[in-house]
């Protein structure tokens, strides 16, 4: 059978390709723009080198165990390229205020403050534990599917998955805000007591993410549970028994860190929904596409 592109390489190259044209109508205003547009073009290679290595012989059958790995670095270095692009595209806007208001306004209370009566640095560490988890999740769903040899199943999953990033990455364009940590810290009366080992959790976390205006809407809630739901749909039942816990603490998590507002929570479950509900389509679209076959 000849290589091809799968539909996680066609949806990949399709968002890759409409950051590079934004990126080119903010050359006069964003000094680093050579650099965005360089990192744009060697992950445009990279994608492209996945459909030309199918094409060793006896390549599939490794291809397959390192397919999800390679997107998660891709995924990672596409999520820090915003780091670069939003401050420029937005002209350093944010919407904390509104998230602010509209949390507020729900709740009566500052969610993220009426959290403080429960914060323990047992329950701070537990917490960063599920947070950081988001980071496996996805990974812990390819390798299952990976072992027991279920190529179709893997790539529908890594196509949603995929789908749910870039959706959420669109949403940090549009909506940049940097999250309650900052926007409410004058008014945080605790602080999240831990140990040393959540702290160095939280420094690595902030220095390897470049961009940092990523609260709305929550992608740690919505690519968890669409993990969880592939975890579901493709009828992996002990993965889908120790996911379901993890990723209820991690939504939780998400607010208690100040990393979210509930509003970005309540997004990331819409998110997940719009996405759960359009990547079935969309994967069989593009599956009937081969541009090298």
């Amino acid at each position: 059978m000849p290589a091809r592109f799968k539909p996680t390489d066609i949806l990949s190259l399709c968002f890759i390709a409409l950051l590079g044209v934004v990126t080119f109508t903010l050359i006069p205003v964003n000094a680093v723009w050579g650099k965005l547009i360089l990192t744009y073009a060697l992950l445009a290679s990279i994608v492209t080198s996945f459909v030309l290595y199918q094409k060793r012989p006896g390549s599939l059958t490794r291809f397959s165990y390192f397919y999800p790995a390679a997107y998660a670095v891709v995924i990672l270095i596409l999520f820090n390229s915003l780091g670069d692009l939003i401050p420029s595209l937005r002209h350093g806007r944010t919407f904390d205020a509104v998230l602010v208001r509209i949390d507020f306004a729900l709740f009566g209370v500052h969610p993220t403050l009426w959290m403080e009566q429960f914060i323990h640095p047992a329950l701070t560490t537990l917490f960063q534990l599920a947070y950081i988890s988001y980071y496996f999740i996805p990974l812990s769903l390819g390798a299952v599917l990976i072992m027991k040899n279920r190529d179709r199943e893997l790539d529908e999953a890594l196509f949603g998955i995929a789908l749910c990033f870039y959706l959420s990455y669109i949403g940090y364009i549009l909506v940049p805000a940097f999250g309650p940590r900052f926007s409410l810290d004058q008014l945080q009366s605790a602080g999240l007591e831990a140990g040393p080992i959540t702290e160095t959790i939280r420094d690595l976390l902030n220095r390897l993410e470049h961009n940092k205006t990523d609260a709305f809407p929550s992608g740690h809630t919505a690519v968890a549970l669409m993990s969880l739901y592939y975890a579901w749909k493709h009828r992996e039942k002990t993965l889908y028994r120790i996911l379901a816990p993890l990723v209820s603490a991690l939504i939780v998590s998400t607010v208690y860190l100040r990393y979210h507002y509930v509003i970005d929570v309540i997004a990331g479950v819409l998110l997940f929904a719009i996405t759960a509900l359009i990547a079935p389509a969309s994967f069989r679209a593009l599956s009937r596409r081969n541009p090298l076959g």
